[in-house]
């Protein structure tokens, strides 16, 4: 997705270590109209997939999830990072954080992930894929369909993208990173 290439090159930063910081338009203060853009081309590549939820896990992948859900009128669900002492009957499993470097549990009520849903996860950042295999652990215990998977900025020089198509999920990135070698930040064309 060009718009969101030349916003990367223009407002991303690398820091050592290959971390992208996109948190002036995408993670901390968001850019709503570009927000609403991806939400646009993720509902194009997703348009023959039958979608009757949209998941995703707090924080940074909510926006883009529920511009998705507006543009395709079905419920957001996010996975949520502490668990609540009201959350009963609650699906569970445990995600190892990139950018933290630690792992921690993700929950979703089973009131809100059923058998028979067929679920598009939406997040910002597909790096090693730890994110999208909790997700598509809670999908499993839940008896629910995983049809596809959507990211704004995939690392392609980290294993989760090759891990994910490899397992035959339907994968769509707006935009392909590279390299981030020498903090030079290469996008896919």
């Amino acid at each position: 997705m060009k718009e969101l290439k030349t916003r990367i090159l223009k407002d991303g930063r690398c820091l050592p270590g290959g971390i992208l910081k996109v948190d002036n338009f995408i993670n901390h203060q968001m850019d709503p109209v570009l927000m609403k853009s991806m939400a646009v081309e993720f509902v194009r590549r997703f348009v023959s997939v039958d979608i009757n939820k949209i998941i995703t896990v707090e924080a940074s992948g909510i926006a883009p999830a529920i511009m998705v859900g507006y543009l395709l009128k079905q419920p957001v669900v996010f996975a949520k990072k502490k668990q609540p002492s009201t959350m009963e009957n609650m699906l569970v499993t445990e995600v190892f954080s990139f950018t933290k470097n630690r792992s921690y549990n993700i929950c979703v009520s089973k009131d809100f992930l059923q058998p028979g849903d067929k679920v598009l996860f939406i997040d910002d950042f597909l790096a090693n894929g730890n994110a999208a295999k909790g997700i598509i652990d809670l999908v499993e215990q839940a008896g629910a369909e995983l049809v596809g998977m959507g990211f704004l900025i995939e690392k392609s020089f980290q294993n989760g993208g090759e891990y994910l198509r490899s397992a035959g999920i339907h994968v769509e990135s707006l935009a392909i990173i590279e390299s981030l070698d020498n903090c030079e930040i290469k996008i896919k064309e």
